[in-house]
């Protein structure tokens, strides 16, 4: 069982380790206005050719350990098991032509799917 301790230390190391570029903040702040709760869930899970993907939405659920990331005007909320892997872990979005995305740029991540979608450790 994860000791208050344990998860103090982790939510301090998880604060200084997820960027968020000055885009992905105006465009999150800008899609957390619209909703009355201004979270987001931040994760990975099993899935795809690579492994694992991310997941990203807006948080309809809390749970009692979730790590929540406080920016201001936006919360993250990141699951336990899914916080050693964001180390390093950069929120970034992209308008490519007609295209607009959320990127994720992980140093930590040893291989991508060909598909963009599904990554391995």
């Amino acid at each position: 069982m994860r000791t208050r301790c344990d998860r103090d230390q982790v939510r301090y190391k998880l604060e200084k380790m997820i960027n968020v570029t000055h885009e992905a903040y105006t465009r999150l702040v800008q899609k957390a206005s619209e909703q009355e709760n201004p979270s987001f869930r931040l994760g990975l899970t099993g899935g795809g050719c690579g492994g694992m993907e991310y997941t990203f939405d807006y948080c309809s659920q809390t749970y009692s350990d979730d790590l929540v990331l406080d920016w201001g005007k936006l919360k993250f909320h990141i699951d336990p098991t899914s916080a050693p892997y964001m180390e390093g872990l950069t929120l970034d979005y992209e308008i490519l032509g007609l295209n607009e995305q959320f990127v994720f740029r992980n140093p930590n991540e040893s291989y991508r799917c060909g598909c963009g979608v599904s990554v391995g450790f």
